[in-house]
């Protein structure tokens, strides 16, 4: 029988895993919102943020902080890599949707099996950011690395606000997403949108990867189930609206939380698309979605 005593701490742990699957869900979100690309890619820029990061640390003796800021660099440039290699042709075909997801799998089991020989098939982990014991509050012990995902989440998603709403980029991303040929009529350059829209997502993916990954390891394919966890909160959410997905991303986060103590860890993922076709049947438009 499960022991519902340990909800408060269940559902701390909860919250720092949702804010993870927020950050993917952005990031699912700003591609999508400058191109109408859904980009299952997203999965391995995760895995190589933490990874990245690791290999510098860990191997070559680079502070931490500067190791993770080059592994996000090395990331945004893959991901307008992809974008460039995978995505542009595609793209000025006019390609349908199906054969664009399609792609950015492809790019997803290439990243993963390169990184397979690089190196290796062991876990890899990254030491938390602040060494110190727990803070506690009443029965609940909050680690230092929780405040740094949370704290750094909350953060990156007021700054994606800023960018967006105050900044001629971010105002001309969203008006690409809007309408992209009216958008290129006003003078916008929307293939250089495009390939920015990667590059953030990319980047948003690497920083979740990082923070992630002092917390529980990284591999080679772990991509594909973060992926997976950020297309259900940007769903959630409401496809296209980034702080939707991030609220998508808590939600998913404290439930997969609950089903693990309820019902097992072997389970969580089953809670997971268990709120994804709820959304689905009852409000396909998300949280934030107008209702149908």
């Amino acid at each position: 029988m499960a022991d519902w005593s340990y909800i408060p701490q269940v559902l701390v742990s909860g919250l720092g895993i949702g804010c993870v699957y927020g950050l993917i869900g952005i990031g699912f979100c700003v591609i999508y919102n400058a191109s109408g690309i859904v980009n299952f890619a997203q999965g391995a820029f995760v895995m190589l943020g933490g990874m990245i990061t690791h290999v510098l640390f860990a191997r070559n003796g680079v502070p931490l902080p500067l190791a993770a800021l080059v592994a996000v660099a090395a990331v945004a440039a893959l991901g307008v890599a992809i974008e460039r290699v995978v995505v542009r042709p595609l793209w000025n075909r006019k390609a349908t949707m199906f054969v664009m997801i399609l792609a950015t799998l492809a790019a997803q089991i290439v990243v993963e099996r390169l990184t397979l020989i690089a190196v290796g098939d062991q876990p890899k982990t990254l030491p938390v950011f602040t060494d110190r014991p727990p803070l506690m509050i009443g029965p609940v012990a909050i680690g230092y690395q929780l405040i740094w995902i949370v704290g750094g989440s909350l953060a990156i998603v007021a700054a994606l606000a800023a960018f967006f709403g105050l900044t001629r980029t971010g105002k001309a991303m969203r008006a690409c997403s809007i309408n992209r040929e009216a958008a290129a009529l006003q003078g916008i350059p929307v293939s250089r949108m495009l390939a920015l829209a990667f590059a953030l997502s990319a980047a948003l993916g690497a920083i979740a990867g990082i923070l992630i990954t002092p917390t529980q390891y990284t591999a080679f394919n772990v991509g594909v189930p973060f992926a997976i966890s950020g297309f259900i909160a940007a769903i959630v959410g409401g496809f296209g609206r980034p702080f939707g997905a991030f609220l998508g991303g808590l939600l998913l986060g404290l439930l997969q939380a609950l089903a693990i103590v309820g019902f097992g860890a072997g389970l969580k993922n089953v809670a997971a698309l268990s709120v994804l076709l709820l959304f689905l049947f009852i409000r396909p438009s998300g949280i934030l979605g107008a209702a149908k």
